[in-house]
């Protein structure tokens, strides 16, 4: 379910972010990204990634990521996108079908 709510994606990412996924949720901080196909694409990704998770292990997973990363680069910019998780989001979202032919754990190869 997409929801469009620029406060709530504020809140999430710390004003980083164009949206925020929260499985079931995608949460959008701008009305006219409802018909941006590429980031839909990639925050459905990240759904993917967290239904195999059960939700809370990608979360603990996410963060601990972050944060070791963070300790080599003094940018969270480049942390953020070190993120295993963001890698196969990134790289993947222009391919929509992408998650039709996705195995399980494909974030592992971007680790």
């Amino acid at each position: 379910m997409v929801i469009y709510s620029e406060m709530i994606v504020r809140i999430l990412s710390m004003g980083f972010a164009k949206a925020v996924t929260v499985y079931p949720f995608i949460f959008l901080k701008y009305k006219e990204d409802l018909n941006n196909k590429t980031l839909l694409n990639h925050e459905k990704i990240h759904l993917a990634q967290q239904k195999e998770l059960f939700f809370i292990g990608f979360f603990i997973l996410y963060f601990y990521h972050f944060f070791k990363i963070r300790t080599y680069f003094n940018n969270k910019t480049a942390a953020y996108r070190a993120i295993c998780f963001e890698k196969e989001s990134k790289i993947n979202e222009n391919i929509l079908d992408y998650l039709i032919n996705r195995k399980k754990y494909s974030w592992k190869k971007y680790a």
